[in-house]
């Protein structure tokens, strides 16, 4: 490990040279060791009480060709003292009178830093007890006056060359070869302290990857570890671009990226000539994200999320700034490959909002122990009868104070909770349930669809999931659409194809939702065993009066019947845009123009009213809203 003083990667070597010994070192030039180059870089502190001897030792070492050498009164120690040499190595004389060596050692093992930097023991005497209880306080070495020059210099050089190697073993992260979070907080120490001498501004920005916990899953640990390297290097690449940075280490005054665990990285900026400089670095970070990566065999688009504090502005604190960084970075919105969003800077009102988001977080485990969300459903219409052809399930919090809140309040937060899977699991077991109380009721509605989150996607349960929802009501896999993201099976790859084609299997059909509004590629709707895609409501809000997007539906429309797939379009709310979708030949809608989301008590009557009222009876048309 690292004196404060050192730099991650910097490896030094020390040896000995021709010097005038100092008292209690032997200077017989037939053991001295030889003339070898020494080093100019590394810090020595001589700790003693007998200031004489120990300015001797500095000149010995300073004739040896070490540059920075300083003497340290034991009597007058302390741990700042010491940090503001920063030493590479200590001498410790275990004879002070006016101070415990001992106690010496205990203080800087309980320091961070100090904890590190190797101390050599001197002592007058060989005693055992002595040397015992040196090593076991932290000693890494323990030598007896008088001092042989030879042994004297390759001891430190020994003690340095392993410090060195520890320091890039302990401050380098192994995958990447970038700096770690350990050096990266000695050199935050470092940026901290000369913003508030020299009254500079200086950033910390935290970059985590979207979904990387989902694609780990899905391209196993060896591609994700590919995966890491590639996109360090981009990052890197991004820094370089922005001319702050030039190496993957840097200096104490130029940029430095480094990485956390995980798809944590962070770039640390010393020096800013304004606050939005830093958005200027990420920007040129985002830029070399945009293209995908090609690891593994696989095409990977891999989007992030930046979040940034500025010192000492935001905080002077080490640990409040990097958590106001992960806070902001939290906060920040996703970045495509188009974007330029994904960035955000700490305030006080991010604060505020995380801590209303843990409520939420807190109460949505209540939630799910108390039974409080409920089921609504949507109706879907075929758009030639303009009759009922199914419903979409839609997951609603009866909040105990708040009232019935709607899934863009509270989905997002569930999803970084860990409980969307929890939560998905008991709307496909309470949909099917609900589904086949209508049944027995007489009530036989052709299908019901419920989304499926990432997440769930993720797990190699969902096909026993489906299988047992659907048992424990007694239906058959034809009572079930299953709708996903484009996102989501984007994320997924290949690695679920076999768990879809097994819920195929069942007899359960697949749609996958809000296309148009990611990468549409026609490859997914190949690779997949999809039958359905859902228009998103985007290019159906403006169909009547937009031609652009009523061309772009209609062909999204011509193309999936060509690949035999069913097209259901969202967010129909008039009846122009009925005659668009009906003249552009898709197959069915849900809007507001038939039927909001209801209570599956309201949406039974519906269906009472709707459905044919004897076997292979005509089906009543739904009213249109105001008709």
């Amino acid at each position: 490990m690292m004196g404060r003083g050192a730099r991650p990667g910097t490896v030094v070597s020390a040896v000995s040279a021709p010097a005038p010994a100092p008292p209690g070192v032997n200077a017989d030039p037939l053991r001295s060791g030889g003339a070898e180059q020494a080093p100019t870089a590394a810090g020595i502190v001589v700790i003693d009480d007998q200031s004489p001897e120990a300015s001797l030792l500095a000149d010995f070492l300073r004739g040896a060709g070490y540059r920075r050498v300083a003497t340290l009164s034991g009597c007058a120690f302390t741990v700042q003292a010491l940090e503001e040499a920063r030493p590479d190595l200590v001498l410790l004389d275990l004879g002070m009178t006016r101070a415990d060596a001992f106690e010496v050692l205990r203080c800087m093992q309980a320091d961070r830093v100090l904890r590190h930097v190797p101390v050599i023991v001197l002592a007058a005497q060989d005693e055992l007890a002595s040397r015992l209880h040196a090593f076991e306080v932290g000693a890494a070495d323990f030598l007896v006056k008088p001092l042989d020059a030879g042994e004297f210099a390759r001891r430190l050089r020994n003690a340095l060359a392993a410090k060195a190697y520890r320091g890039q073993v302990t401050h380098t992260d192994p995958l990447t070869g970038l700096p770690n979070r350990e050096s990266l907080l000695l050199l935050l120490d470092e940026a901290l302290e000369r913003a508030l001498q020299c009254g500079t501004v200086g950033a910390v920005m935290q970059f985590g990857l979207d979904r990387f916990d989902q694609l780990g899953d899905a391209l196993g640990p060896a591609v994700s570890d590919e995966l890491l390297q590639a996109v360090s290097q981009r990052l890197l690449a991004g820094l370089r671009d922005s001319g702050v940075a030039g190496q993957a280490s840097a200096s104490s005054a130029t940029a430095v990226l480094t990485r956390g665990s995980g798809d944590e990285f962070t770039v640390l900026l010393p020096v800013l000539e304004g606050a939005d400089g830093a958005a200027v670095v990420a920007g040129r970070m985002i830029e070399r994200m945009a293209a995908p990566f090609a690891v593994g065999g696989y095409e990977v688009f891999v989007s992030c999320r930046v979040g940034t504090a500025v010192f000492p502005r935001d905080s002077a604190d080490k640990d409040m700034l990097l958590k106001q960084a992960g806070l902001a970075r939290h906060c920040a919105g996703n970045v495509g490959r188009m974007s330029s969003r994904g960035f955000k800077f700490y305030t006080d009102e991010l604060n505020a909002q995380s801590l209303q988001r843990l409520g939420v977080e807190r109460e949505l485990h209540h939630a799910l122990e108390r039974d409080e969300f409920r089921v609504y459903y949507q109706a879907k219409v075929d758009v030639a009868s303009e009759c009922l052809c199914g419903a979409e399930a839609l997951v609603r919090w009866q909040h105990p104070w708040r009232g019935l809140l709607d899934p863009g309040e509270f989905i997002a937060v569930a999803e970084d909770a860990g409980l969307i899977v929890r939560l998905g699991e008991w709307v496909l077991r309470e949909a099917m349930r609900q589904t086949a109380a209508w049944q027995r009721s007489g009530l036989s509605i052709p299908q019901v669809a419920v989304n499926v989150s990432s997440q769930q996607l993720q797990r190699a349960e969902l096909y026993d999931e489906v299988r047992e929802a659907l048992g424990a009501a007694g239906l058959g896999g034809s009572a079930l659409c299953l709708e996903l993201t484009e996102s989501a099976i984007i994320d997924s790859g290949a690695q679920v194809t076999g768990t879809l084609e097994a819920i195929k299997r069942l007899g359960v059909q697949l749609s996958l939702d809000d296309f148009g509004t990611g990468y549409s590629s026609l490859t997914y709707l190949r690779r997949f065993p999809i039958d359905e895609i859902k228009i998103d409501r985007s290019f159906v809000s403006d169909c009547d009066s937009n031609a652009d997007s009523s061309a772009i539906a209609a062909a999204i429309i011509s193309m999936a019947h060509a690949l035999g797939l069913r097209v259901v379009t969202e967010g129909v709310e008039t009846a122009e845009q009925l005659e668009v979708m009906r003249d552009s030949r898709a197959d069915a809608l849900q809007g507001y123009l038939f039927a909001r989301p209801l209570s599956a008590d309201d949406f039974g009557a519906l269906l009472a009213m709707a459905l044919p009222k004897t076997p292979g009876g005509a089906a009543t048309p739904l009213p249109r809203a105001g008709g």
